[in-house]
């Protein structure tokens, strides 16, 4: 039985044996302390297995930015873990046990002719983004931590700068202040701590009052943690855009 399986039949079993506890609460003193004792053993038993885990794991999910790449699959360690990704899209995570992992990528459905090959090395307990850069000629496999944690009722985002074309990006308020100024090709904001709200953002070349791209009614939710991929270009199709994505 996988961990995974076996912490999910405790968290069961543990809910069953609080359901149990709760009915003879005030009807039979002694098997109301049996239940509650027994859940209490099974919830360790699920929280132990799960905080070891998330000690002992990462977590990786991959996203196609290369604007003129078919749809790929991504293979680690000669397993296929990801199908037909397209462009501006994220593959679900996929938890790898620290260490190296040797990361293929084909276009989807040729295994012959290999896009890209690369050695990745994760640690234990944290969480990456992984996405696909550059023309399908000169893909690149770039790495950046998540952190998905958020303070309590809180919300947090950062951008990350992919589009292959477009030099130093401003992200602002609409009308208003710069966030993040500067931002360069392939370079990662650090997170900004929110309010939930919805708010109308835009783009704009560095340095100036040029409107690259508005972002009208960008959602932030309560206890969530995004980041927000700039992908396309300003000359070349397809034309600059955004992905949003949670972090996990």
């Amino acid at each position: 039985m996988s961990e995974e399986r076996t912490h999910i039949d405790y968290l069961q079993k543990a809910a069953m044996y609080d359901m149990l506890a709760q009915f003879y609460k005030y009807t039979a003193p002694n098997l109301h302390i049996h239940y509650y004792l027994k859940h209490v053993k099974y919830m360790n038993k699920a929280l132990y297995i799960m905080r070891n885990h998330s000690q002992e794991e990462a977590m990786v999910r991959f996203v196609h930015t290369s604007y003129d790449s078919p749809e790929v699959d991504i293979y680690i360690n000669g397993q296929r873990a990801v199908r037909e990704l397209g462009f501006k899209s994220a593959s679900n995570a996929h938890s790898l046990k620290a260490g190296k992992y040797h990361i293929d990528i084909y276009p989807a459905g040729n295994l012959v002719d290999s896009i890209l090959n690369k050695t990745i090395t994760v640690e234990p307990g944290k969480s990456y983004t992984l996405p696909a850069i550059d023309s399908v000629k000169k893909m690149r496999l770039l790495m950046f931590e998540n952190h998905p944690e958020v303070p309590a009722n809180e919300a947090k985002v950062r951008f990350i700068h992919l589009s292959q074309d477009t030099k130093g990006l401003d992200i602002a308020v609409k009308d208003r202040d710069v966030i993040f100024p500067n931002i360069s090709y392939k370079q990662a904001t650090e997170y900004l701590g929110l309010t939930p709200m919805t708010v109308d953002l835009e783009v704009r070349e560095a340095g100036s009052r040029m409107v690259l791209l508005p972002m009208p009614k960008v959602q932030f939710k309560v206890n969530e943690s995004y980041t927000i991929v700039f992908v396309g270009g300003l000359k070349e199709e397809p034309e600059l855009q955004f992905i949003t994505l949670k972090d996990e």
